[in-house]
């Protein structure tokens, strides 16, 4: 859960993005404070690549550009997210530093030219970033227009695994804390294996290349390591901003994402008091889904879940095309809109944007802005001065919270158990952790179901009571998990829920053993189902199931126990006769089995089951598909988002006043093709 119920000031929902005026000449600036006025923003976030011009050589500070900036912004009435300008260290600390530079896996040390150059443990950074947020801090912490502190930026995006020698040692003295001796390492490290007995500390070094595979939990706790040091960082930043500024509510921009795996956010989201995310949507190969708005929910969704079901903040999303996809896509004429919107739907209270003004030059120069290189004269300006009336006009949404009888469960030590890097083995690099949640979500959302997605380390020992309140729980591929976690799992289906967990789900332990005595391990006795052996897929091959449908990726060979109930098996491989899809009572609720992945028609049936005995709605029931229905709810009231992703116009049975257009739908209401409408409804 997020650290404490600290929501940043201003008026209505967040309206802006990423503003660096240090890019252009001072006489651009009036003409972006008019253009902001026009356009309705109300939070932009200053500074976050400004290192090297508040701090142009070491202990030499030049803040008066800043000082305009600001009063600048407040004198029109535009709040400010300040960052701490540490997401990138200036030349003259590679020059005076430069074993400061990361390092990769394969030895070789980075050079200075890009953004994020510095290793995560390096004393020299920590030393001076902490000077430069104090200086930060003390200069424009009672700064009226300031609204928010942005720590850093996108921490770990381009650094989050450095294997120099600071880090190793790093590494040593967390792994010294975490184990207590080196006897309790080697023990979670089944060093015996191969000869890796270790008889200090000082002999383990970080998982770099090596002749062939790596010790996997060595591995897995460098992945765990690696994130906490980045969380540090964050931290360490933090408490600085706390001792200035202990009013000042302190956020840094998380990148939730279907592609994005090296943080363990679930940790991550105890430490901030807003939670915030940048999403951009994925368009072209390679990306984890064939349905990018359905990864935008999804991620929307985690995003949420992270927050404790409280609002969050957009940070950054785009206008248009990216720069950094293999093909970057233009957005159509109303997606602009239509992305922003989902996003608020599901939770967030604000849509901001990198960039304000489109770069001239740089390496972000191809990406979209708010203020596009063609000017004013532009689709994107007129779509974004359209977006920030619209946002203006829904504002009575913010505070309120999301509705959701559904939940998943992920995990990222999970995430990094199924996808280790390419140098250790796993049975089948076809499974990919997020692929039946994200098939399972886009299916629900689909059918205008809402979820919200959990991680377990957001839970912590709350876990068991959140997901108490569910009518339906999915454990996708849960695969390293906690006795815990298990029981709390198991605890929801005790308490009325439907719990659906699929395959390759309670292998490990939290140390990365194999849960002897049959797969599926931590849930063998829950689900009544006993695994002997995988049987996974070749690329494309596909298994049939006796009620008609098929699998890919996976089978298991296996049998269920007396009292589990076999809703469909295996016709065929090594497979044949075993269950592949089950369900076991489980006190007032029950637990279900998948033991492959399932193709949509499949999938869809299971849904519908499961559904059914949970007894979860739609939002709105004989809406079409390809609209997206979003209720949030307050105290004062409740707000129905209609989404429509289609080509064609798309009428939902609705009644209330849609705050963008000011008309009354009676029973009906029409939404024109990727349009969209946001009902206050009525009682």
């Amino acid at each position: 859960m997020v650290s404490a119920v600290r929501q940043w000031s201003g008026p209505g929902l967040a309206f802006g993005g990423d503003y660096n005026p240090e890019q252009w000449p001072e006489e651009v600036w009036a003409e972006d404070l008019r253009l902001m006025a026009e356009a309705g923003v109300t939070l932009v976030s200053v500074g976050i690549f400004s290192w090297a011009l508040l701090e142009p050589e070491p202990d030499r500070f030049e803040g008066a550009w800043l000082d305009r900036v600001l009063d600048g912004l407040h004198g029109a009435g535009v709040g400010v997210c300040l960052a701490t300008a540490t997401a990138s260290p200036p030349p003259w600390f590679t020059e005076r530093w430069p074993e400061a530079r990361p390092v990769g896996a394969d030895g070789v040390r980075t050079v200075f030219g890009s953004r994020q150059t510095y290793c995560p443990s390096s004393p020299a950074y920590r030393e001076r970033a902490a000077l430069l947020v104090e200086r930060v801090a003390e200069r424009w912490g009672d700064h009226p227009a300031l609204r928010l502190w942005h720590v850093n930026n996108e921490i770990g995006c381009h650094n989050s695994r450095c294997y120099c020698d600071v880090s190793a040692a790093a590494f040593r003295r967390w792994l010294a804390e975490r184990y207590g001796s080196v006897e309790a390492l080697n023990e979670a490290w089944s060093t015996r294996f191969w000869s890796q007995g270790y008889t200090s500390f000082a002999q383990v070094q970080v998982p770099a290349r090596s002749t062939t595979f790596p010790n996997p939990t060595q591995v897995l706790d460098f992945d765990r390591f690696s994130s906490d040091e980045l969380l540090a960082l964050h931290v360490a930043e933090k408490e600085v901003l706390r001792r200035t500024t202990p009013d000042v509510p302190v956020t840094t921009n998380f990148m939730v994402h279907s592609n994005t795996r090296d943080m363990d956010y679930g940790r991550w989201a105890r430490e901030q008091d807003v939670v915030s995310n940048d999403h951009y949507v994925l368009t072209t190969p390679p990306n984890p889904t064939t349905d990018p708005r359905a990864e935008l929910a999804f991620a929307a969704d985690w995003t949420r879940g992270l927050a404790g079901g409280e609002p969050w903040l957009l940070m950054e999303h785009s206008t248009s095309a990216v720069n950094w996809q293999p093909v970057n896509v233009a957005k159509l004429p109303g997606q602009l809109q239509l992305d922003s919107l989902s996003h608020v739907a599901r939770g967030s209270d604000g849509a901001c944007f990198f960039q304000w003004r489109a770069s001239a030059g740089g390496a972000e120069k191809w990406h979209s802005a708010l203020v596009p290189h063609a000017g004013t004269d532009s689709k994107v300006w007129r779509e974004v001065v359209e977006l920030g009336g619209a946002l203006q006009r829904i504002a009575e949404v913010r505070g309120s919270r999301v509705e959701a009888d559904v939940a998943f469960l992920l995990d990222y030590e999970a995430w990094w158990a199924v996808e280790p890097p390419a140098g250790l083995p796993t049975p089948s690099r076809e499974l990919r952790y997020l692929d039946t949640a994200l098939a399972l979500h886009r299916l629900l959302r689909e059918r205008h179901v809402t979820a919200d997605v959990l991680t377990v380390g957001a839970e912590g020992e709350r876990l068991a009571e959140t997901l108490a309140g569910y009518r339906v729980v999915v454990v996708p591929a849960l695969h390293l998990v906690s006795d815990a976690t298990a029981a709390a799992v198991a605890a929801a289906a005790g308490a009325g829920a439907q719990v659906l967990i699929t395959h390759f789900s309670g292998i490990l332990d939290p140390a990365g053993r194999v849960r002897l005595g049959g797969h599926p391990g931590a849930f063998r006795d829950l689900l009544g189902v006993r695994v002997e052996e995988f049987a996974p897929l070749l690329p494309g091959e596909v298994t049939a199931l006796d009620d008609g449908s098929r699998g890919r990726v996976w089978s298991e060979l296996g049998r269920a126990a007396a009292g589990t109930e076999v809703l469909a098996s295996f016709t065929d491989g090594l497979a044949a006769g075993s269950p592949a899809l089950t369900r076991r009572p489980a006190g007032a609720g029950a637990a279900w089995y998948l033991a492959t992945a399932l193709e949509d028609e499949g999938l869809q049936a299971l849904l519908d089951r499961l559904l059914a005995a949970g007894g979860v709605r739609p939002v709105v029931a004989g809406a079409p598909r390809g609209v997206d229905l979003v209720r949030r709810r307050s105290a004062e009231g409740s707000w129905l988002f209609v989404l429509n992703h289609g080509g064609t116009a798309a009428t939902v049975p609705a009644s209330g006043l849609d705050l963008l257009t000011g008309r009354e739908a009676d029973g009906s209401l029409e939404v024109a093709p990727r349009g969209c409408a946001v009902l206050r409804e009525r009682g």
